[in-house]
């Protein structure tokens, strides 16, 4: 045991000791607060710039209905001919010119409709413009058969259902993307973390042992220790740079935001000129408040706790079977699918069905399990559910270790081959 608390505090210390480790500690939270910022500021230009449309209207009953809005303008080049109205818009560089024909009927007209500009525009601009034109065509072929619009939208019901659960509480539409969000958030730093500090491992192992330094420690500690001591004292280490990050950018991001000036009052008009109830923001609120943070964040650390030990013991195997980290790759494919296949299965399955049998089934397989169950919990999972999942992936931990020992035993000696699967699973009958 003493052995093993001297090869853990070796392993933190050489860690956190590492340039490279304390300028990643603190240039991190920068580099992520400095994108948050950009992001947020190239917004605020893309939603600013100002777009300016030119519409040729033969039919002259479409550009009356189009409205100029917070960032759009409507220009009338009808009285142009159409080749001159798009050399116009073209030389004064606007957003592009809207051409709508003459035709018999409205179908005629909807069909040949075109929309000229240097760059294509975005869908989302598209869709709002075609859906404009379609209204207006669809209220002139209405009224061209006698119906009276005026009555038809008297007639128009308008339906919010509201929701509940079944003991009452009122929740928002939004409910499911909230779950989703902190279920996806917790499932992906999950697995980054695991690919992170678990190469880590692998690479402390490869560098002592390209340096011979394995074969003076190894006369003093056994294996297991060794290969123990080098995922405790890294998961140590990980653990105090993410308390770092979370502390140093919490101070940074809010200074930020208090330098530059963004307060809430901005995000609640912004909230209201984009006509979002207040009252479904309050129901959004109450959904996140309601939400099992306690059970998440226990969750997560126990989880993280089961998965890195599972996947660093794989890397510390792969570390000490393998000369370089070159020659690693063939066994970082295998390893690394099943992190991915568990961010795709909580992405595609748990958002869309939580406790349907591919999620289940995926939340109980212990190289999957940290990542779909943490995505499963926001939506409610029953309490035996996890403790099967949880016991599952421990017992799986114990076994991989005791696997990876063996591994670990052989090949921290061996020198000048390239092993193979054969040759590892040899390795593991001695």
């Amino acid at each position: 045991m003493r052995n093993l608390k001297l090869i853990i505090k070796r392993e933190y210390l050489a860690r956190v000791r590492n340039k490279t480790f304390v300028v990643m500690t603190f240039l991190s939270p920068v580099i992520m607060v400095g994108m948050i910022m950009l992001i947020a500021y190239l917004t605020s230009l893309n939603n600013d710039e100002e777009k300016i449309i030119g519409v040729h209207d033969v039919t002259n009953m479409v550009f009356d209905e189009l409205q100029d809005q917070k960032n759009t303008v409507y220009l009338n080049f009808s009285d142009l001919e159409l080749t001159t109205a798009i050399d116009s818009v073209d030389k004064k560089e606007y957003y592009g010119l809207l051409y709508i024909p003459a035709g018999k009927t409205d179908e005629e007209i909807a069909s040949h409709i075109e929309f000229f500009a240097q760059e294509a525009p975005s869908n989302f601009f598209l869709s709002d413009l075609e859906q404009k034109i379609s209204n207006v065509l669809t209220d002139r072929k209405l009224e061209s058969t006698g119906v009276n619009l005026a009555t038809i939208d008297n007639a128009k019901a308008k339906v919010n259902i509201k929701m509940e659960n079944f003991s009452g509480e009122a929740t928002s539409k939004m409910a499911s993307y909230v779950k989703m969000f902190f279920g996806g958030a917790a499932g992906y730093l999950l697995m980054m973390f695991i690919i992170i500090y678990g190469n880590m491992v692998m690479r402390s192992v490869i560098e002592e042992k390209t340096n011979r330094i394995i074969e003076i420690i190894i006369s003093s500690v056994k294996p297991i220790q060794l290969m123990l001591g080098k995922i405790l004292g890294t998961s140590f280490a990980g653990i105090t740079q993410f308390v770092i990050w979370i502390i140093f950018g919490s101070i940074l991001l809010f200074s930020v935001t208090a330098i530059f000036g963004i307060e809430s009052t901005s995000i609640q008009g912004e909230a209201a000129a984009n006509s979002v109830n207040p009252g479904e923001i309050q129901l959004l609120v109450n959904d996140v408040l309601q939400l099992p943070l306690a059970s998440i964040i226990v969750a997560f650390l126990v989880y993280f706790i089961g998965g890195y030990f599972l996947y660093s013991s794989i890397y510390a195997a792969i570390g000490a079977a393998v000369d370089s980290e070159t020659d690693t790759q063939q066994f970082m494919f295998p390893v690394i699918l099943p992190l991915m296949l568990g961010i795709y299965v909580g992405f595609f399955s748990v958002v869309e069905n939580p406790h349907g049998i591919v999620a289940t089934i995926f939340s109980y397989i212990p190289l999957t399990s940290p990542i779909v169950m943490l995505m499963r919990i926001p939506f409610g999972v029953a309490w035996w559910e996890v403790l099967i999942s949880l016991g599952i992936l421990f017992a799986s931990v114990f076994l991989v270790i005791w696997m990876a020992a063996k591994i670990y035993r052989v090949g921290i000696l061996m020198y000048g081959k390239k092993p193979t699967y054969k040759e590892l699973f040899k390795w593991l009958k001695y």
